[in-house]
Formats: structure tokens, C-alpha cells, sequence
């Protein structure tokens, strides 16, 4: 494994003079007298090369390691002294894993487009979930940067997954940052790894002290593991972790829930400004990435492309086409691919709550005095605080109860008594009578427990049901009643009910969710607030939802909504809402509001996909505080609505307009697929020719010997492990796939990248249990779920190519050679054919073009190294005749046959770069288009017009590695050994 540099002064470019450090993935390289294989290699600012090892050479062997090429010396080993050495393992086996590890380490080029991995993960295979994928991965952006904004519930932590695997096969995913809200931060880690292989070390509040302890004093916590997932209130402490951010790049970083990003000055704000310049890859997710505001939304896609937008208060969707994607499960693409892997919601049914008449007494009170039914003025001097008050109330009388007692506290510490006095009796009355009503004063509470009641809930039944209230007040007190009401008593009245919202520590939140996740787990109830309306998944488990009180915005309606009727949702969801009603002339119930808003999201929902635009104002705190304006200027609740979309508001109708290109015509087809680099369309389907168990999409994108990775795996513990059933206690079933064993240390030091909880909870130190089975996998999967588990977290974990199992026996294979040694292999070829890889790069050292040749002695060059090998019988049925050949003739042939790889990759070098070069050339000339009357902007489009600069292929020669040479049997008749292909392939 080795390569051919070109020293500075031969080109004279300074550029080239740093782009010539060439360390690509499976190479080996001398540091410090060890040999290492090369993981990573990324340019650095001030060191030179970062040069991310693992130990092969007996003093180092299987440690990692970093080294800086401007402070050590890294010596990429030079191709004309390899050494030749013969193979005594049957069947080759040692040469063709050694070929099929380095084909599996060498990143991908940048030119390649297509997805590569997109069928091997524990995914149904939607082709609408592959978009973001294949968006970021176009080549119509210089960098993967995307905002992923489909609708609740559609699956875009899946989405996300897909798209950090292909960038983490191309040797960009190395370092991965995923910021998300505290309460789902297990639930992302959780999916990742199950769906994806993709380890995320989880840095929550326990976790980041936990680290503290472990490092030394001072250290960036977030160098010490390479893929990390925090929680957005943790990180935008900027006074606690912006220095150690700003000393770091990452490959990729994912933030979702991404709308919280918009307010400029927010600390939010400040963490993603801070993250986004140092990172390749930026995902962004939000089914609500819109606030109304044209100027806030154009910020929002600056983080992605600066350039994007040159008028943040004028611009078009397709501005941004090549960063933004939505859809909603009306959408075409979306419907038709997901008919029965998601019931249908059921309507949203409003329950009619008849006031008691002690409520029927306080309905009175502020039909008299706070919002007056004939319009005169309220006791309040502030116009809002009525609705506050009316809101609380008809949330319960516990939150009326805080609600009255907090403004008492506010007017009396006011100096003028007698410009309160009028309220403050007000008040003192409604406190009067609020004093003592209790849960049998409540007709919502009573309707609560008949509903409830009737669809099972109880102490002898499964049923699950999720009750959201806007109100903590409202949660705590049912938390106190309902258990009761229900038939629940002594431990399980405790046991059955869980209560989330704002107040609770991130852990307490992850807690209750997975609790509630669990079919084992005695929690039937989850009283929650609005913090688990956001990117929380409740629908495991269950598919009924209560509204015990209702958000006065269509927005927020739909996300609880979205908690239950999602992807994956196997039962209809079902929406209730309990509506409080009153005989009370003048008064303002459940059915001036809340009722009216179920009706119109529900519509929504039906036609539209999603409710987010029917005000136009896309969010939920903006929704309500406009319809309380409009309800206190005496419109209705459908007036307020169809108001602001017709335009009567001055001012809506541009941005009316404006946001019709992002999210009105919601439902229709997809686009045509991105075109791949030069023009050409990707194939729609090119089958399973990889034997990856990839289909779609997929075609040749991955040159594989190996007609599996499972083949590749077990041939590999042969290799390695050729006693492994007494070093690893390894256990096969064949029937159903399953292995298990021992992990060795070196691999244990691998898996410290898994879940804490994880590796506790299924003892993964002591004994692994992996497959390729993925009906295995998705079994065990789902029975971590059902009745008796008390771990989300799967026994069985899917063998992906991303897997750490799969990663740790590849490097095992690669380190099987010695330093400079490349295999001999008798096969049917007619002269020794060399087995060479050729790779151009770019400044930033990601490889833009790999050929993997077949070169003679006489100069002929074949550019598909996979196919000659299949064709000069290279495979598990091959003979190994062990018989002895002169290596010295042949590696004197090595230099010749390194000028002629490098001359037939010189001659075809513009042909291959000229996609990616035209590509390039499009983004500089928007660039060249794109001015800003500000020094940042000048700044800003210098920057980007090197980085479009940096990602050409530098004008350095290639790096060449001679991998194996491929001899003619002198057993074997003429007819036998098939000639080098005269004519390679189609370029």
C-alpha cells in the first residue's frame, strides 16, 4: 500500500505544494519508526496534514493515533519499492480480502452521485426518504448543505441518516456534530444506530460531566470523541463551550429542529453562526422552518450558502432548490409510496364538556367584567391579559388559580394603588371562586376520565393514551386525580402515569419518553405539555391522543397531532379534544375558539398536507397572539384566518405570494431526478450488480470482489480469527444468521462509541450479537419494545458496512501485509497483470477521481480492476497451488508500470474532471453574480470562491498503490488465461 508523491518543486504552485500530502484511507505510512494505516487525512490551517491512524507494526498494533504533518515526519511509502511477496492461504483468501478492505476504505470520489449504502440499512425501502440524500450528494451545491423541512412525521431523522452514511462512505463523515432539542436526544441516537450503524456518543448533562472527569483539565471535550449528539440548551452556553467550538471543524453537523435558529442575537442563533462556517456538511431539519418573516428565513438558508439569496426580501423558491426540500403525506411521491405502512388518522373529535355550575360561575364573572359580552371595556388595562386569563380557565382551575395569584403579585408591587384597584378586586373575586373547586367541579375532568374510560384505559388493559395541556398547573393537578378516577391503586397508581414538560432535567425527559416507548413498561398515561410537540415520537405504542386543553393556534395543533400520526404508525390515530361549553349569555367557551381551530386544521390536513400555511404566519406563538388581536377587534375565529390569506392585513399579500413557491403546492410530483455531473441522468434502477444487498439507485457505485459483505466477514474471521470459536467463544447459527462472541480488546476499544446505556444494558463488553439478517434484526428491534423488555435498545444490532464490527475486521485485514508488500496471485490471465489504484485529489484531500487499473508489463491498461479480476477467475473457487515464483523480474517491471497508470490516467484526467470542473465553474460564476455592499459580504464571496477552488483536482500528478500483481498458471493451456481487455472500460 503505497503511493507516489510529487515534491513541490516540480510543479512550483503553492497550492499543489499543499495538496501534494496525499495520505488516502488504507494507505500505510511510516511515523516515528511505527508503521500505521491511514483512517483519515484532512488539510489543516496551520499543521499541515491531519493524519487520523491506526497501529500496524507490533509495538503500535490497533492503537490510535493523530499525527500533524507539519510536526511530524509521515512518510507515504513510495509504490517502486514495493515489495512482492508470495500467498500461502488457500483460495488467495489472504490477497482478496486484503483487495475487497481496500476497495471498502477508499472513500468515494466527489464525483460520484449516486447513493451507495442506500439499501443496506434497517429502512423500507421509500425512495421518497432518499431526496435529501440524493440532493445533497448532486453536486448542485459546493458543499452537502440542505434544509430538510417535510412535514411531521414523515421521517426525517431518517433522511438524516441516510445522507451522514453516504457522506461517512466518502470520507466525509469522519467528525459528526448532531445538535438536537434535550428531550429527543436518545431518540435520534437511538435511531441512528439501530437503523444505521452510526454510533453517537451522547453528550448530555451526565454525559459531558462524566467526559470532564475522564480527560485531562482544559481539554475540548468535543475532541475526544469523533461523533457526538448534544442537546441545543446544553451547547448554547456560549460562555461554556464557544471557545472550545470555535477550535474545532467538523465533517458534518445536523441541527434539527432548526426554526429556533431564527431569532439573530438568540444564543441559539449564536451557537449555529458559530457552527456553521466550521463545518463541510450542514443538515438543517424543521417541518416549521418558516416564521413569516422573508428576512428570518433568508438567515436561516444563509447558514447553508451565503450566496444563496443576493435580496433577503425578495427571492423565489428557486433560489434555494438546491438546498430546500418539503413534502407532506399528501404529497404524491409521499401517498403512493407509503400506502399501508400508515393508517390514516381518524377525524379530530370534539367532546362537549357542559360547564358545572361553579365554572358556569366564573364563565359569568368574565363575561362581566374581564371580556365583557355588550363592548365595554375590560377591568384589565391590559388588552392581552383576559384571553390569558380565559385560556387558563379553560385549561382548569388549578391554572386559573396561578394564573390570578401571579397577576395579584404583579399589580401589587405597582405604586399607584388606585389605577389597580378596580382589577385587583376583579381578580380577588375570581380567586374566590376558584378557591374551592375540585376534579368533581371539572366537566372536562369528568368527560376526561368517560374517554378514557372508553377507549380501555384502565388498570387491567394495555391501552395507552397521550393528554396534552398547555398548562404545568393543569398536568400536576390531573397527575394527582386521574390514577384514582381510573381504578388504579397503591404502587401502579404511581406506576401508570408519567408526566413531561418544560421544567424537567434532559435525562428526566429521555426517561419518560422511552418509557413510554416500552410495551413493557406499566406507563399508560403521558400527561405532557408542548415541549413534547416537538420531534418526539409517542406512536410506538400508542394511537390515541386527548387534548385537554386546546392551543389557539393551528400550528402547535398539528405537531401534538404529529406525535402519534406518523411513519410507522401501524393503528388509525385518534384525536379527541375536550371541549368546555357554557349556558352563560356572552360568554367565550371552547366553542369560540378551540372547536373552530380542530375543524379548520383537520381540513387542512385533508387537502393541504399541513396546516402551516393557512395564516400565513408559520408560527405558533405569532398564530395566537394574531387571533387574540382579531378576536378583541370582534372578528371571528374564520375571519382571523381567511383574513390574513386574502390579504385584507396590509402587508400580506407579497409575502403571501412569496411563501406560495415554498409551501403551497405541497402535493405535487417530485422533480426530475438530479442529473449526475456531466449531464447524465443517474440510472433509475441498475439492480443488485454490487452484492452489497443494494438495488435501487445503487448500480456499480461500489466496485466490490466479495459478492457480499457478509461473504467478506466470514472469510475474513477465517483469516484472522482461524480459531475463533475458542478466542472470541464465537457462535454461529446458520439457520437464522445470528453470530455471537467474545469482543476482543481491541475491538472493545472500538465500541466505547456506542451508547453507555447501550453497552450496559445488553452487556455488549462481555458478548455481541450481530447479524445481516435484517428480519432478525428488525425482530429484535421491535421486541425491545413489546411487553417484558426493559430496554428500548435492541440484543441484536443489524451488520451494516458502517458497523464498528465490520470497520474493526477490515483494518484486521489490511494490516495482514507488512510495510511495502503486495500480493502475488496466480490467475488466468495470459501476462502478470498489475493490480494498480490511481487517485487524483483536491486541496482539501478528498479524492476526486479513483481508477482501480490492471496494468502489464507492455503498458496496456484496463480502468475496471473488479471486472478483470472476476474475469481472470479471482474468487473462493480458486486454486492455490503454493507454488513458488521469483518475485525480482517482476517488481524490476514495477516503475514502467507506474509511468504507464500514470500516463493513461494523465491523458484521460481532463475527461474525467470536466463534470466536476463545470459544476465548480456554475457556482463561481452565481458567485461573480452575487454582491454584498459590506466588507463581510467581499469576505464572504472571496471565501466561497476558494472553496469552489479547492475542491478542483490540484495539478499534482496521482498518487499510485501497487496492490497485488496477477500472474499466468504455467499449468494452464494458452486458451486458459484470458488476455488483458484491449479495450477498458467505458470511461
Amino acid at each position: 500500500m503505497t503511493a507516489v508523491q510529487t515534491s513541490p518543486e516540480q510543479h512550483g504552485d503553492a497550492s499543489d505544494a499543499a495538496g501534494q500530502e496525499q495520505f488516502p484511507a488504507g494507505a500505510q505510512v511510516l511515523v516515528r519508526d511505527e508503521v500505521w494505516l491511514v483512517r483519515n487525512a484532512v488539510p489543516t490551517t496551520d499543521d499541515g496534514t491531519r493524519v487520523e491512524v491506526v497501529g500496524v507494526s507490533d509495538f503500535v498494533r490497533d492503537q490510535e493515533a493523530v499525527f500533524f504533518t507539519g510536526l511530524d515526519t509521515v512518510e507515504l511509502i513510495d509504490p517502486r519499492d514495493t515489495r512482492l511477496i508470495a500467498d500461502d492461504s488457500p483460495t488467495y483468501r489472504r490477497s482478496r480480502l486484503f483487495l475487497e478492505a481496500v476497495l471498502r476504505r477508499t472513500a468515494l470520489p466527489q464525483s460520484e452521485r449516486r447513493l451507495a449504502l442506500a439499501d443496506s440499512f434497517l429502512l423500507d425501502p421509500l425512495p421518497y426518504q432518499r431526496r435529501p440524500a440524493e440532493l445533497a450528494l448532486s453536486g448542485a451545491n459546493l458543499r452537502p448543505r440542505l434544509l430538510i423541512a417535510d412535514v411531521v412525521g414523515l421521517g426525517k431523522t431518517l433522511e438524516i441518516g441516510l445522507t451522514l452514511a453516504e457522506l461517512i462512505r466518502r470520507g466525509r463523515g469522519e467528525r459528526i456534530l448532531v445538535v438536537t432539542p434535550q428531550h429527543v436526544l436518545e431518540q435520534f441516537q437511538h435511531e441512528l444506530w439501530t437503523r444505521f450503524a452510526i454510533p453517537l456518543v451522547r453528550l448530555d448533562s451526565v454525559g459531558i460531566e462524566r467526559i470532564q472527569r475522564e480527560i485531562p483539565a482544559g481539554r475540548n471535550p468535543f475532541t475526544f470523541f469523533k461523533r457526538v449528539i448534544v442537546s441545543i440548551d446544553t451547547l448554547k452556553n456560549t460562555d461554556q463551550y464557544r471557545h472550545h467550538l470555535e477550535q474545532i471543524r467538523w465533517d458534518a453537523v445536523v441541527i434539527d429542529e432548526s426554526h429556533n435558529l431564527i431569532n439573530r442575537g438568540s444564543l441559539r442563533n449564536q451557537l449555529a453562526q458559530t457552527l456553521a462556517p466550521r463545518t463541510d456538511a450542514l443538515i438543517l431539519a424543521s417541518a416549521t422552518p418558516h416564521n413569516g418573516d422573508a428576512r428570518s428565513f433568508a438567515e436561516l438558508i444563509a447558514l447553508l450558502d451565503p450566496a444563496a439569496i443576493r435580496d433577503p426580501e425578495n427571492y423565489r423558491a428557486e433560489d434555494i432548490e438546491h438546498l430546500f426540500i418539503r413534502r407532506t403525506k399528501v404529497s404524491t411521491e409521499v401517498r403512493e409510496q407509503m400506502k399501508g405502512q400508515w393508517a390514516d388518522r381518524g377525524p379530530s373529535q370534539a367532546v362537549h364538556c357542559p360547564a358545572t355550575p361553579a365554572e358556569e360561575r366564573i364563565f359569568e364573572e368574565l363575561a362581566a367584567v374581564w371580556l365583557p359580552r355588550d363592548g365595554s371595556p375590560s377591568v384589565s388595562s391590559v388588552p392581552l391579559f383576559p384571553y390569558t386569563l380565559l385560556k387558563s380557565f379553560l385549561s382548569s382551575h388549578a391554572a386559573l388559580k396561578a394564573t390570578v395569584s401571579a397577576r395579584i403579585k404583579t399589580l401589587e408591587k405597582k405604586d399607584d394603588p388606585r389605577a389597580t384597584e378596580a382589577e385587583l378586586a376583579a381578580l380577588h373575586r375570581l380567586a374566590d371562586l376558584a378557591a374551592d373547586l375540585t376534579e368533581a367541579d371539572s366537566a372536562k375532568f369528568a368527560a376526561l376520565v368517560e374517554q378514557l374510560q372508553g377507549i380501555g384505559v384502565g388498570p387491567s388493559s394495555d391501552t395507552r393514551v397521550v393528554v396534552f395541556s398547555e398548562r404545568v398547573q393543569t398536568l400536576e393537578w390531573l397527575a394527582t386525580v386521574l390514577p384514582a378516577a381510573l381504578g388504579f391503586r397503591g404502587r401502579t397508581a404511581k406506576d401508570c402515569l408519567r408526566v413531561m414538560h418544560g421544567g424537567l432535567s434532559d435525562e428526566q425527559q429521555m426517561r419518560v419518553v422511552e418509557e413510554f416507548g416500552l410495551a413493557g413498561a406499566p406507563v399508560r398515561i403521558l400527561l405532557t405539555g408542548d415541549v413534547a410537540s416537538e420531534g418526539v415520537n409517542l406512536h410506538r405504542q400508542c394511537h390515541q391522543l386527548v387534548h385537554y386543553d386546546v392551543p389557539w393556534s393551528l400550528i402547535r395543533i398539528e405537531q401534538r397531532n404529529g406525535r402519534i400520526d406518523r411513519y410507522g404508525q401501524a393503528q388509525p390515530p385518534q384525536f379527541r379534544a375536550l371541549i368546555l361549553t357554557s349556558g352563560t349569555e356572552g360568554a367565550k367557551d371552547d366553542t369560540l375558539v378551540s372547536e373552530r381551530l380542530l375543524e379548520r386544521e383537520d381540513q387542512a390536513h385533508r387537502s393541504l398536507g399541513t396546516a402551516e400555511a393557512v395564516t400565513g404566519l408559520y408560527r405558533a406563538e405569532a398564530e395566537e397572539k394574531s387571533l387574540i388581536q382579531d378576536l378583541l377587534r370582534g372578528r371571528t375565529v374564520d375571519e382571523s384566518l381567511d383574513g390574513r390569506r386574502s390579504g385584507e392585513d396590509a402587508g400580506t399579500d407579497a409575502m403571501d405570494d412569496f411563501l406560495a413557491d415554498f409551501f403551497g403546492a405541497v402535493g405535487d410530483e417530485p422533480q426530475a431526478e438530479h442529473t449526475e455531473a456531466g449531464g447524465q441522468s443517474a440510472p433509475e434502477t441498475a439492480g443488485d450488480t454490487t452484492g452489497t444487498g443494494t438495488g435501487e439507485g445503487t448500480g456499480t457505485v461500489l466496485p466490490r470482489l466479495f459478492d457480499s459483505t457478509a461473504h467478506f466477514l466470514d472469510e475474513a474471521l477465517r483469516e484472522v480469527y482461524p480459531d475463533a470459536r475458542d478466542r472470541l467463544d464465537l457462535d454461529r447459527d446458520e439457520q437464522s444468521g445470528l453470530l455471537s462472541f467474545r469482543p476482543p480488546a481491541d475491538l472493545l476499544h472500538r465500541l466505547k462509541a456506542l451508547p453507555v446505556d447501550y453497552l450496559r444494558e445488553q452487556r455488549l463488553r462481555e458478548r455481541l450479537l450481530v447479524t445481516f439478517n435484517r428480519r432478525l434484526a428488525q425482530h429484535s428491534l421491535q421486541r425491545a419494545r413489546e411487553a417484558g423488555s426493559t430496554s428500548s435498545w435492541p440484543e441484536i444490532s443489524l451488520l451494516t458496512d458502517l458497523h464498528p464490527v465490520v470497520e474493526w475486521l477490515t483494518d484486521k485485514v489490511l494490516v495482514r501485509l507488512g510495510r511495502q508488500e503486495a500480493p502475488m496471485i496466480t490467475a488466468e490471465v495470459a501476462e502478470p497483470t498489475y493490480l494498480v489504484q490511481g487517485v487524483y485529489s483536491n486541496a482539501l484531500g478528498r479524492p476526486t477521481v479513483v481508477k482501480w487499473m490492471g496494468v502489464t508489463r507492455s503498458g496496456a491498461v484496463d480502468d475496471d480492476m473488479v471486472s478483470l479480476l472476476r474475469r481472470s477467475g479471482v474468487g473462493p473457487t480458486m486454486a492455490n497451488k503454493l507454488r513458488h515464483r521469483d518475485p525480482a523480474p517482476l517488481a524490476a517491471a514495477i516503475p514502467a508500470v507506474l509511468e504507464a497508470a500514470e500516463g493513461f490516467m494523465e491523458r484521460h484526467r481532463d475527461a474525467w474532471d470536466r463534470p466536476l470542473r463545470e459544476s465548480i465553474e456554475r457556482h463561481k460564476l452565481r458567485l461573480g453574480d452575487w454582491e454584498q455592499p459590506t466588507l463581510a459580504g467581499e469576505h464572504t464571496k472571496r471565501r466561497l470562491t476558494d472553496l469552489a477552488d479547492d475542491l478542483l483536482t490540484t495539478g499534482q500528478r496521482p498518487m499510485l498503490r501497487v496492490l497485488a500483481v496477477l500472474l499466468p498458471d504455467p499449468d494452464a493451456p494458452p486458451a486458459a488465461s484470458a488476455p488483458l481487455s484491449a479495450t477498458p472500460a467505458a470511461l
